[in-house]
């Protein structure tokens, strides 16, 4: 699909991130996670801690809940 639509795609996926770039460059990344549910949930790795369940399941690791990171 992308090479049908590219322009309309670049500018679709540019409106759906930006607010997220700019949330992380302003807030930092521990802080945008606590005030935005999006980046916390986007979070898999921290400190070498898995903290997304799907990565810790899918390669047998220990799961950290995010919330004990940040």
């Amino acid at each position: 699909m992308p090479g049908v639509v590219p322009v309309t795609l670049t500018m679709a996926l540019t409106n759906a991130t930006l607010p997220y770039a700019v949330l992380l460059a302003n807030k930092g990344w521990r802080q945008a996670a606590l005030e935005n549910k999006g980046i916390r949930t986007g979070l898999n790795i921290i400190k070498g801690k898995v903290t997304c369940k799907g990565v810790a399941e899918a390669f047998d690791l220990a799961f950290t809940p995010v919330e004990e990171m940040i």
